[in-house]
């Protein structure tokens, strides 16, 4: 397998170390303290910076740096609507194929309900982790790499929202696993309006709970 380069090296470390911690949003990312931690130049972490800012996850600021901007109520929402599209079409065509991964979405629930219970920090990033597993196995199930590719690239936008969520209402991951049962229930019916009203109760909750944040 070939190493990553310094560039590709940093763009992941801060595309899922940093930019997925609430409290990165509203920072100034320091090149030379991330270069130290991830063991490169500071070259490297500028142009990794760079396609932060084109995907709009960062802001380049003259004389300050890459800034880390919050999230407007209407980017989550558009986030959110983005995320139901893609999931319900992915349940669609994995249903209509005879391929709904319920089995391994279960399985991505139990290690959550494990973590239910625990209320660290580490256990947070983990649990909302496992919840980008869950949602990326059904993305998946649809045989689309162009599709998983997309899903994917939401992924710092979701664990940050996803941790935000988590930390404004009381005992969400006791009601983010009984929404993810719901929709691995409905995938298991077969019942295709089933899961996509499961998919959409679930990014309602979320996008109610943020918005209140």
């Amino acid at each position: 397998m070939q190493s990553l380069s310094g560039r590709d090296k940093a763009y992941v470390f801060v595309r899922d170390q940093v930019l997925t911690s609430p409290a990165a949003t509203g920072t100034f990312l320091n090149e030379q303290d991330l270069a130290t931690r991830i063991g490169v130049s500071r070259t490297p972490v500028r142009e990794a910076l760079l396609m932060l800012q084109a995907e709009g996850l960062v802001e380049m600021v003259p004389k300050r740096g890459a800034h880390v901007p919050a999230m407007s109520g209407r980017q989550i929402g558009e986030l959110m609507d983005l995320r139901g599209v893609l999931e319900r079409h992915a349940a669609t065509t994995s249903l209509k194929a005879g391929k709904a991964p319920a089995s391994a979405m279960r399985s991505a629930l139990a290690e959550q309900q494990v973590l239910a219970d625990i209320r660290t920090d580490d256990a947070a990033k983990e649990f909302i982790d496992l919840d980008g597993k869950f949602h990326q196995i059904l993305v998946d199930a649809a045989g689309s790499e162009l599709l998983s590719r997309t899903y994917a690239g939401l992924r710092a936008r979701q664990l940050r929202v996803g941790l935000s969520a988590l930390f404004s209402a009381a005992d969400r991951q006791h009601n983010v696993c009984a929404e993810h049962e719901a929709i691995v229930a409905a995938l298991e019916s077969g019942d295709e309006g089933d899961v996509h009203r499961a998919i959409d109760d679930h990014l309602e909750v979320t996008l109610q709970i943020l918005l209140r944040a």
